[in-house]
């Protein structure tokens, strides 16, 4: 051997100090007329996981079991498509509650409706619906105080309208969908977060507001739960969601943050 090091055969990128701030694949450098091994492998394994992370079946068991040890009354539900390849190949049937699940919720709707119904799906990433959702749920559920709450519904084969005919059947006023997202390269755990006021089959995306990314890499749980605590307040008091309600919470904090900042005068 000579004393050349593989290393000195890989070509830098200019922009590497930049792979500080992000996840991205951004700035893998080139050796000859491809990528360095190590980003070449690295980008098969996420692949890998980004797929694995669509067909892994939720465990809706040890979900519950998670659930009740944190003092959450919950539900299971399915939709219409009886496994993952109906759900992947037909979406109209991942909307839709099986008749079987139909029936149990009618039968559990209580006659005093809650104000808010949480639905935890497995989407297209049951790893995100297993490893964030109870979490944020934590972080959001100590903001209702004087919520009346419903009980938390597991979903599987769900996609994001199956939340509709949940929370109309439940008669409740709000419905949050925590789902899983569909995943990313960087992300095959990220939850995502839909709400939707007076829920009914047949509401459109326009009706919801989103927030995306739930996850302690992406948009942690207190910041999420601040969010959804913020639009939760105002889909009550104004009787919407979607368009008409707009996304200021961001505006709020800063508002907060910078009046903390201020020194109190009464206590010179």
């Amino acid at each position: 051997m000579d004393g050349h090091r593989m290393s000195d055969s890989i070509e830098k990128n200019a922009w590497q100090a930049l792979r500080a701030f992000t996840n991205a694949r951004i700035a893998l450098g080139r050796a000859g007329n491809s990528l360095p091994t190590a980003p070449l492998l690295a980008f098969n394994l996420s692949h890998a996981q980004a797929r694995d992370a669509v067909h892994h079946p939720l465990d809706a068991d040890i979900l519950h079991e998670q659930l009740r040890a944190h003092g959450f009354v919950s539900l299971d539900v399915h939709s219409a498509a009886p496994d993952r390849a109906h759900y992947l190949r037909r979406p109209d049937m991942g909307r839709r509650l099986s008749d079987e699940s139909r029936d149990a919720l009618r039968t559990a709707a209580a006659n005093d409706a809650p104000d808010v119904v949480f639905v935890i799906a497995d989407g297209l990433s049951a790893f995100a619906a297993s490893k964030q959702s109870i979490p944020f749920l934590q972080a959001v559920t100590k903001r209702l105080t004087d919520w009346k709450v419903g009980p938390v519904i597991v979903a599987r084969q769900s996609r994001v309208a199956l939340g509709d005919e949940i929370g109309e059947l439940l008669k409740t006023k709000l419905v949050v969908m925590l789902i899983g997202e569909r995943p990313g390269l960087s992300s095959p755990d990220s939850l995502g977060v839909y709400l939707t006021y007076a829920p009914k089959v047949g509401c459109s995306d326009a009706q919801r507001n989103c927030i995306s990314n739930v996850r302690p890499e992406g948009l942690d749980y207190e910041a999420a739960a601040h969010k959804l605590h913020y639009l939760l307040t105002h889909a009550r008091r104004l009787g919407l969601t979607g368009v008409g309600l707009k996304d200021d919470s961001d505006a709020l904090l800063h508002a907060e943050e910078a009046a903390s900042a201020i020194p109190d005068a009464s206590k010179k």
